[in-house]
This record gives structure tokens, C-alpha cells and sequence, in this order.
């Protein structure tokens, strides 16, 4: 363990720019071009808006201990800011997402995938795939990185670490373009998983039930029932799991997070356009094109 420390020295870090575009993933680009300048076995990207503990990588390193382990990926807790965008993105992301990512875990047996919040990873199992030049036009870059990985026979572990995901001042437009972009990546990766979804949003489907009972009391105790089972699911994973103040006290967001999930989740149906940095692409078989 002291030689994998030792190998992130922290007057190694350096910035680098990168303005040379491979492809249409202009993350993946930068990170090709950064990994020439990387020396060590082990390789650990973050998204920009996480933040970490003290003991954060000698917890994500630990698990390399196994040489079967190709790449370490961590669930995070949402920051949101002061805008109901923001705050509806954190409702999302910690009582769905969240679960998804654990119920994927527990009907798979392991990872086939890798969360954006940490993608550590050893140089060889990087290697075995191909690199990151294979992901120049993907743009769920992450997914496809913990998807190869697990592919090549490697083990994708979820650590037990929860980072912090700043979220930023989204307006509700800003909100549902995010949102609409999440939900079409997920669709390209996992198809099927995606379509199955349909089946989580039981809030919806007790509110249709609630609606065409006319008013009996079956009708109200379903719905009822549901919405106590949804908020104590939202409460488990939140406060309990990832342990986030926050979840307790906008716990009224939930329901509504829901039935905007379920629009997304429509509206996702109705093309493939996506908007990412200001740029607008279409989404083919999960690659990038422009316009």
C-alpha cells in the first residue's frame, strides 16, 4: 500500500493545457493528451465539480491491492445550489440515480460500468482496451471506460468512499437540457435497462391509480403506501448510505423529481439530440456527430 502512495507524489501535479481537439469529446482529448505526460502505473481522473476527503486515494488505492482489479469507480453525494434546478438534479440524483447504480451492482454481481466522481485505474487494463483514443467520440466516456475494462476481464469495484458533486445554479431550462442530455447517453449505453425504468416511477402509476379508482380508499392507500415507501427509499439512500444533510430537509422534492424523471424519460424517446458545452450533436449508437 505505502508503494502505491508513493507513487502520487503532490509536487507532481501539474496543469496542463491541451487546445488540440481528437475528436468530439473534448474531455476524452485533453486526457489523451495528459496521459503522455503521465509516468506511473495508476491513473485517476475526476470530474471537475467533485471534492474529496483527506483519506479519499488511500481508500480508492487500497482496492488495487487485488491484481484483478482494473479500476475503482465511487457513488457521490449532490451539493445542490440556491435554484430549484439545482435542487431537483440533487433530489434525482441521490434518491435514482443512486439506487440504479446499487440495484445494477446487486442483479449483476459486479460493476460494468464506472461513475464520473472517480475513474481510477491501472495503466494495463487501460491498455488491454485500447486506450482512451477509443472513446474520442463517445460521450458517455465513463460508462464506456468501465465497460471495456469489465469486458477485457478486469474488475470494476465500487469503493466505499462518497465524494461531494457540486452542482451549478442551474435555471429550470438549464435543468431539463442536462437532463435530457443524461437520460440519451443512458439510453444508448444501457437500452434495455433504460426502457425497463419505466417500471421504477411507482409514484406515477400510484397517482393513475389513485386518479381512475375515483376516489375510493384503495386508490388513496396505494398512493399513500408508495409515497412513504419512495421517501423512505429517498431518506436510506441519502441521509443513510451517502450521508447528505441535505436529503431530510428537501424531501418534498422528491415527488416532484419523480414525475419530472418520467417526462424526461418520454421526451428521451423523442430524438437524439443532445446539448453538451455548448455545442449541439446527435447521439448515434452513443458516439458524438456534430449538428
Amino acid at each position: 500500500m505505502e508503494r502505491l502512495i508513493r507513487e502520487f507524489p503532490a509536487q507532481s501535479l501539474r496543469l496542463v493545457v491541451c487546445p488540440k481537439a481528437l475528436g468530439t469529446n473534448f474531455k476524452v482529448s485533453n486526457l489523451i493528451q495528459m496521459c503522455a505526460l503521465a509516468g506511473h502505473e495508476y491513473l485517476l481522473v475526476n470530474d471537475s465539480d467533485i471534492r474529496v476527503e483527506s483519506d479519499y486515494l488511500q481508500r480508492v488505492m487500497a482496492l488495487f491491492s487485488s491484481p484483478r482489479v482494473g479500476m475503482v469507480t465511487c457513488l457521490y453525494r449532490a451539493i445542490a445550489a440556491g435554484t430549484l434546478g439545482s435542487k431537483l438534479e440533487a433530489s434525482g440524483i441521490e434518491t435514482s440515480f443512486a439506487a440504479g447504480v446499487l440495484v445494477a451492482l446487486h442483479l449483476e454481481g459486479s460493476l460494468h460500468f464506472a461513475l464520473g466522481s472517480t475513474l481510477a485505474l491501472r495503466r494495463s487494463a487501460l491498455v488491454s482496451i485500447g486506450g482512451l483514443e477509443s472513446l474520442l467520440d463517445y460521450l458517455a466516456d465513463d460508462f464506456e471506460l468501465g465497460r471495456r475494462i469489465a469486458d477485457a476481464g478486469f474488475e470494476v469495484v465500487l469503493s466505499q468512499v462518497v465524494v461531494d458533486n457540486f452542482l451549478p445554479h442551474y435555471s429550470f431550462r438549464g435543468f431539463l437540457r442536462h437532463q435530457l442530455r443524461w437520460a440519451r447517453s443512458t439510453r444508448n449505453s444501457r437500452p434495455w435497462g433504460y426502457l425497463g425504468l419505466v417500471l421504477t416511477f411507482g409514484l406515477a402509476w400510484a397517482l393513475l391509480a389513485a386518479a381512475s379508482s375515483r376516489g375510493a380508499a384503495w386508490g388513496w392507500g396505494l398512493l399513500l403506501c408508495v409515497l412513504a415507501l419512495r421517501l423512505g427509499v429517498a431518506v436510506a439512500l441519502g441521509h443513510g448510505v451517502l450521508k447528505n444533510r441535505q436529503t431530510v430537509r428537501q424531501l418534498w422534492l422528491v415527488p416532484i423529481s419523480d414525475l419530472v424523471g418520467l417526462a424526461i424519460w418520454v421526451w428521451s424517446y423523442a430524438g437524439r439530440r443532445v446539448s453538451w458545452r455548448g455545442h449541439e450533436f446527435t447521439l448515434q449508437q452513443g458516439k458524438l456527430r456534430p449538428g
